[in-house]
Formats: structure tokens, sequence, C-alpha cells
């Protein structure tokens, strides 16, 4: 398939959820899309037709002319002069009554985004573009790692479980690059997914879409010849189209990354309900859907680990979370990304053996060798414009880490390296390799010392 959008994974098009024809295929009542239409013209004054189509994210034929058809019979809207022909293009205004129930719409949800999308809708193409994630190689880990130093061995035991996309433990000292590699790991799960910016589930508004996790991708400017679309998803036929014509209560997005570290806590895994606004926020897990969500620094967060593992046994076993709304209601979402722990402590001492069970892949990331010590820090030197000289490594060694009986750390060139340049740029020298500079860095860095 030819590639004109310059998508990683064009086939991503065939998963499209195409535009709803009517209020039925979008699966929402009309009366939350009639609320959702009074609360923009509430706060927007007067709207055109066209406009209100374009904020609320659905087709003005069809589906938005239905909501304004039915708010005109009600009296709740005045129909005004417009700049073109056809209702699309007509201004629309509350009138008194109208502002009255819009005002009842705003106390019941302040929300004023993209229509949502049924939850069933949503967890159907989560399960479709999982389906889809791409098997990567052992040439492919390797490239990606080019600029870490890393056993050999180490590629054999992470390959497996990036293809997985279930579970992963890093964990050894610090240092030695855990959260990099967790980096790295996203960026080779590359692609994109459709991600909804709101999910409804019993009439109530969950919001998912986070500019801070979701980085979108504009297909506006359309290709000559854009890729054929296959296939049916979700009950609706694709079709051909001549532009990437697909429901805008969905946006296409770079595959989701999620980091979270201390600031996690139980109630940040179930749905956030502002008081205020009276809609949802997703919590962490269902932005990542479809991509990686990293645990940095596991077992250092405001609730206990056994707790927080807890949990999530049933998610990481069944690839499905519950979350439950305000109302006590309980409902089924997919669990349905690649969950990466990364931690300082002993596994064993965080969680017991029945939980370790349930994450498929452990892998320590262990101090460097020597060897590998003396290869980064002659990576680093090159990458900061310094000569290398493995003479004055091997001074560092014998004269710093063996009398201290400290452990090498791979990240310990890049930080000395980086004192060395600050102390020679102090002293009006050129940065090198040499012992008056690396004492200095070494007394500054090393606190046991």
């Amino acid at each position: 398939m030819s590639n004109p959008y310059g998508l990683e994974r064009p086939e991503i098009l065939d998963l499209a959820p195409p535009q709803p024809r009517s209020v039925e295929e979008t699966g929402l009542p009309l009366g939350m899309l009639n609320d959702l239409a009074l609360r923009f013209m509430y706060y927007g004054g007067v709207v055109s037709g066209v406009g209100l189509a374009d904020n609320m994210g659905l087709p003005f034929s069809g589906v938005v002319e239905q909501v304004i058809a039915f708010l005109a019979q009600e009296k709740l809207v005045d129909m005004k002069g417009g700049k073109g022909f056809g209702r699309a293009s007509f201004d629309y205004t509350l009138t008194e009554r109208g502002r009255q129930v819009a005002r009842e719409a705003v106390q019941r949800t302040a929300y004023t985004g993209r229509a949502p999308v049924p939850l069933g809708q949503y967890t159907s193409l989560v399960k479709l573009q999982m389906q889809e994630t791409p098997v990567v190689d052992r040439n492919q880990i390797r490239n990606a790692f080019a600029n870490l130093v890393l056993p050999p061995e180490f590629f054999d035991r992470l390959g497996p479980a990036v293809n997985s996309g279930r579970s992963l433990f890093l964990y050894g000292p610090p240092g030695n690059g855990k959260t990099t590699i967790a980096e790295i790991v996203a960026d080779i799960l590359a692609g994109e997914v459709f991600v909804p910016h709101a999910i409804e589930v019993d009439g109530h508004v969950i919001k998912v879409f986070d500019p801070l996790a979701h980085q979108a991708i504009d297909l506006e400017r359309e290709p000559a010849r854009p890729p054929p679309l296959r296939g049916s998803r979700m009950g609706a036929p694709l079709v051909k189209r001549s532009g990437p014509e697909f429901d805008r209560r969905w946006l296409l997005s770079r595959r989701p990354s999620v980091v979270v570290g201390g600031e996690l806590t139980l109630e940040t895994l179930d749905l956030i309900y502002n008081d205020n606004s009276r809609f949802y926020e997703a919590p962490f897990q269902v932005k990542a859907n479809g991509g990686m969500l990293l645990i940095d620094d596991f077992g250092r967060q405001r609730v206990h680990p056994t707790d927080l593992l807890n949990r999530w046994i049933v998610p990481l076993e069944k690839r499905v979370d519950f979350l439950t709304l305000h109302t006590g209601k309980k409902f089924e979402i997919p669990f349905d990304q690649l969950i990466v722990f990364a931690t300082n402590l002993d596994p064993r001492e965080l969680v017991d053996e029945a939980f370790l069970r349930r994450i498929k892949y452990k892998i320590e990331v262990n101090n460097p060798s020597e060897r590998e010590y003396r290869k980064i820090f002659r990576d680093v030197c090159g990458a900061r414009g310094l000569r290398y000289d493995d003479a004055m490594v091997g001074y560092i060694i014998e004269n710093y880490y063996q009398p201290y009986e400290m452990e090498l750390r791979s990240c310990h060139p890049r930080d000395l390296v980086g004192l060395i340049i600050d102390v020679a740029r102090f002293q009006g020298r050129r940065p090198a390799l040499e012992q008056e500079l690396i004492d200095q860095a070494c007394r500054s860095f090393f606190v046991s010392i």
C-alpha cells in the first residue's frame, strides 16, 4: 500500500471509524446530543450550523440538522440569517426558553468538547487496533538500542517482551538506563492509533484525549491519491473515500506513551470526577491504551506496591479493567497496552510470587562491566567533542571506584564528562580528560569521597 500520509502504519486507516449518517449511527441518544448543542450555544451565543457541527465533531447532514430541527420544534432555538444557502450556513441562537433549558443541561454536565463515542464502539476499535500491532525482530531491537551499551543477551530477552504487548518488569541498580530503555521501547512501538475525544457510559462523559499523552496527526491536507480503505468495522461498511473522512469524534494519534511516577495513587487508577464540571477524566491506563504505560520508580509511590499491584491482577491477566462511576455503576473497559514497571528495588521485596507470575517478563538491568563502562565513556566523549583517553578512564576507576568500593553505573560517564566540561569552562580551559579536571569533577560528583 502506498503511504501518501507519511504514516508509519498506513493500514491503520483501514480501521477508520466511518462518519455517522444519522443520530442512530452515533450510538448516542438524541437528548444527549441536544444537551451538547445547547451548551455550545449557551456559551458561544450565535452559532452557525456548520460551526456547531464542527464543535460537536459530527456531520451537519443527517445528524446535527436533526438536532437543530428538534430544538427548533421545541422552540429552544431561533434561526437567524446566514452567509450562504441551506440550513448549515444559517446562524442559530437560543430563545429565552432555550437558555433556561441550556442552564439545566449545564447543571447536568459542563462538558463542551467533541461528542463522545459509546463505550461499545470504543471497546471494539481498541481490540481491532491491538490486533494490528506489528512484530519486531532482532535487528530492529538492536538498531533501536544502537546508542546504548548493553550485553547481547539483553536483546534476546527484551524482544519477546515487546512483541507480547503485555507486561514488563525492569529492575536493577539506579543509573543504568531503565527509564531510557522504556522510552526506547515506546519508540519501537511506533505507529498510530485512533483515540476518542471522550467516551459515553450510561449517559456520563469520560474525557480521554490528553495532549500530554496523545500526539494528534493532521490529515486535513489530502494527498492526490489517498490509500484505499477496505473491510467493515463495528457494523458500518467502510468505503473508499476521496479524503481522510472518518468519524471526527476520534483523532488519529501517535501511539501513546504515558509515564507516571511518585504521583500515582489508587485514586488516579479510577475515573476522576470533577464536581464542578460534572464529567470524568480517564485514568492513566485508559489514556495509554494502544501504547505503553510506564510506572517509573515503582515502589516509591504514595501507595503500597502490593495494593497497587493487587488493583491490576485482573487487568494484567484478562486485559480488561473495571472502572466505577460516582453512581456506583461498574463497567468493563479494555486494558490493552504494554505496561512497564521500572524499579531500583528488589522485586521480591516489593510483591509476592503470585503477582510476579502475572508479569510475564522480568529483565534485570545490571551495572556495566568495566569493558562496557569504558565503551560508554568513549561514546560520551565522542558525542561531547572530547578526545577519549583510556588511561584517564583507568585512572578514574583505580582512584575513585576501587578505593571506595563504588559500583560502576552506566550514567556516570555522561555525568562526569558534563562536570569536566563545566570545570574547564569556568577555568577558561579547553575541556579534556586531564587529571586535574578529572579530580575536581570526581570530588564534586562522588559524595562518599
